[in-house]
């Protein structure tokens, strides 16, 4: 009698059957929509998900279990939405699902950089703006759930004669070997928790290893013998991937700038050798591919990074410090304090603030790589008697928006930045630049031009004897600005003038010049150290 009623009443109120048409419709959308934009395409949605089966099936139980069902379903919908809008936003910037362990970090550098953008009150008001749409989301799952349960009772005997018949014919056609038959949100689920216990399980495992190390105990005198005396720059131009020297659009522009940077430096008498590295990260959070080169050690997460910076393992600086170098850091895109800074072992760290810059910002860019460069200069290579220094330097016009880009000027011109002003007011804004993806990859591409005739230019002009640059790139841009890859390469370059110092890399077989052949080595950037360590070591 009371089935017998809903059902009257429902076929009296067309807009009630509408919207509980219309609420299946939701659930399967729920159900099948891709957890990356790439994905979402009209063929997505020609599957025949089991969850919808067994979920109609449990939401014909009555009474308070069907109210527990419902509600339960509904946090689990909900939860499921919630990972895939997670996961859309970290595989357009990082090439990855969102993992939980590795990016709870983001919520406190959110709020961060929210602060700093809108201020304390804007901060607070966009993050009850993403509470209230948390909530939203499960409240209109818990609906859509309420009003899909009550058609199916409405017919209950039809609902669960077609729904056992339904999933009768899933498991025939799943036997069959048929591919439209699938098991969507199971799968997403699976994979979220199986990443979770993996992170958890690889954070155990590296804890076990990270305070051990074979260099720890080598005697100062020894290390980096064959290096004495000379400066040595570790230089990580921002977003120059792989992907800058083989996708066509890119490639046509950078390589020649390679080559003609390779052959600039042998004019001048100076050596250069190139191969590939695999960064640890994509798209961005290039702390990690900094800790993974200086420390040795795989460093893919924010959990590693965190747990690395509290470990006794000495990084390349610190090493480089016993060895009777000065170690510094400049860091033009600091702007805020860097605890973390203490664990690598630097005599001095230049932020933004401590690098004289007078000149206007570009955009969240704080200064020109060719000021960075000139500034390191004036403020540790100085002429007469003092130790070798040992830099880690960032290099940072390379990074988003791109726009407005720097322009080189004459080295002695570069003063404390003011020449710069007139170009920060050149170009287009970024609001007209990503309003189309063709400019941005654009302005992309010109960016890594500059960074890289930037760092050939400060070797010619100022790479005496006793200078060794290590420049490599920290990751590939985000994949809205190369297309989706597999690769996680970034080239990497030595230069020097003194020939012993390449003839002691011999043995890597990097491709002489600044142009990487296909063929050269790629390794893993976290073995880098070591195999620094060993060649330029007694």
């Amino acid at each position: 009698m009371h089935n017998n009623r809903i059902a009257a009443d429902c076929l009296g109120r067309p807009r009630n059957i509408g919207w509980k048409i219309l609420s299946l419709v939701f659930i399967f959308m729920v159900l099948l929509t891709p957890n990356r934009l790439s994905l979402i395409t009209p063929f997505a949605f020609a599957y025949f998900p089991l969850e919808a089966l067994l979920l109609g099936l449990v939401l014909l139980v009555p009474g308070r279990a069907g109210r527990i069902i419902r509600g339960s379903a509904s946090l689990l919908l909900a939860g499921g939405i919630i990972f895939k809008m997670a996961d859309m936003g970290t595989y357009q910037a990082f090439e990855r699902p969102f993992n939980p362990v590795l990016d709870s970090h983001f919520l406190a550098d959110g709020m961060n950089l929210l602060q700093g953008v809108i201020g304390r009150i804007g901060a607070v008001i966009a993050v009850a703006l993403m509470a209230a749409l948390v909530a939203g989301i499960i409240v209109l799952t818990y609906v859509a759930l309420g009003a899909a349960q009550t058609l199916l009772r409405a017919y209950y005997k039809a609902s669960g004669t077609a729904l056992l018949a339904g999933l009768l014919i899933w498991m025939t056609i799943s036997f069959g070997g048929r591919h439209w038959v699938s098991t969507p949100f199971y799968d997403l689920m699976a994979l979220h928790i199986t990443n979770t216990l993996s992170s958890l399980d690889d954070l155990k495992a590296f804890s076990a290893v990270v305070d051990s190390d074979p260099y720890a105990a080598m005697p100062d005198a020894a290390l980096f013998d064959k290096l004495k005396g000379k400066d040595v720059l570790i230089v990580f131009i921002e977003s120059y991937g792989r992907t800058a020297l083989d996708k066509p659009d890119y490639a046509d522009h950078v390589r020649p700038v390679l080559e003609k940077g390779g052959a600039d430096l042998a004019a001048d008498g100076l050596y250069a050798r190139s191969a590939y590295l695999t960064s640890p990260t994509y798209g961005g959070i290039s702390w990690l591919a900094h800790g993974t080169l200086l420390s040795g050690l795989w460093i893919n997460s924010q959990t590693r990074y965190d747990r690395l910076v509290t470990s006794t393992r000495p990084s390349l600086n610190r090493l480089f410090q016993r060895a009777g170098w000065r170690t510094v850091a400049v860091q033009p895109a600091h702007t805020m304090a860097w605890p973390q800074g203490a664990y690598f072992g630097y005599d001095r760290i230049y932020a933004a603030q401590d690098l004289g810059y007078k000149g206007q910002p570009f955009n969240w860019i704080t200064m020109p790589d060719q000021y960075t460069l000139s500034a390191f200069q004036s403020l540790e290579r100085k002429p007469g008697t003092r130790p070798p220094v040992m830099a880690e330097i960032a290099l940072i016009s390379s990074h988003a928006p791109w726009t407005p880009l720097p322009r080189r000027v004459d080295w002695n011109q570069v003063g404390d930045g003011a020449i710069f002003n007139q170009q920060t007011r050149d170009g287009d804004t970024p609001e007209a630049v990503w309003k189309n993806t063709g400019h941005i990859r654009e302005q992309y591409r010109k960016s890594i031009e500059y960074a890289l005739a930037n760092i050939v230019s400060y070797a010619i002009t100022y790479g005496d004897e006793n200078l060794v640059i290590l420049v490599l790139g920290d990751h590939q841009p985000a994949p809205f600005v190369t297309g989706e890859s597999e690769s996680r390469d970034v080239p990497v370059h030595l230069i020097s003038r003194d020939p012993k110092v390449m003839e002691a890399v011999q043995d890597w077989r990097w491709t002489e010049g600044m142009l990487p052949a296909a063929n050269t080595p790629v390794w893993g950037m976290d073995t880098l150290r070591d195999r620094f360590i060993r060649v330029f070591s007694k």
